[in-house]
């Protein structure tokens, strides 16, 4: 979260500076459709799994992915956003050694508040709901010939961002997400407790608006 406050530091003092350029007007019906990359960077450390008398500690490894948006201008300064992507795929280790990995879809409804949406550089945040879909859990080294299970995630989801507007139709964009993803593992059906993965998601784009 603290990342999170610094980079909208960083976009507050950049949106000043061309804040009152005309560009692109955000009218209320228009449609946006957006094409990028989002890096996901589970944050350090993300938790304790317990087998019996064992403890594990328990490492999610970063990956990058294409990742894509519609939004909607319900308002000339509100936005519903909608993101999907490829899917992520993570490394996870256990006290320090490769042990699994996984992959999952994180679809996000984002509620977006943009402060210029008639200027050259609009900044905005947004606030909505994240289910990320866990599957294809894969187990090496210690894991190997055992069943790893994690269970999807349902929880909040944070954004800001910065948008440039090159003309009226065609703007290219930068974010910060973050989201809050709870994963209940199990092992062989016992459980071991819970991955906290709560990722900051770093991503830049490209905006079509019509």
């Amino acid at each position: 979260m603290q990342k999170l406050i610094q980079c909208g530091v960083a976009f507050a003092i950049m949106a000043a500076i061309g804040y009152a350029t005309p560009a692109a007007a955000g009218n209320a019906g228009s449609w946006e459709l957006k094409f990028g990359a989002h890096t996901v960077n589970p944050k350090s450390g993300n938790g304790v799994l317990r087998a019996g008398t064992t403890s594990f500690n328990v490492d999610v490894g970063n990956d990058v992915r294409p990742t894509f948006n519609v939004g909607y201008w319900f308002s000339d300064n509100w936005q519903l956003d909608i993101l999907a992507s490829l899917p992520f795929e993570h490394d996870v280790e256990l006290n320090g050694g490769r042990a699994a990995s996984f992959k999952h879809l994180p679809p996000t409804f984002t509620l977006q508040y943009h402060f210029n949406p008639e200027g050259s550089v609009d900044p905005f945040v947004g606030i909505g709901l994240n289910y990320t879909f866990v599957y294809d859990e894969e187990e090496v080294g210690p894991l190997a010939g055992t069943r790893l299970s994690l269970d999807d995630s349902f929880g909040l989801a944070a954004q800001i961002g910065l948008a440039f507007a090159l003309n009226q139709n065609w703007s290219i964009a930068g974010d910060v997400r973050w989201f809050d993803i709870d994963a209940d593992a199990s092992l062989n059906g016992a459980n071991l407790g819970t991955v906290n993965v709560d990722p900051l998601a770093f991503g830049i784009f490209a905006i079509y608006r019509f």
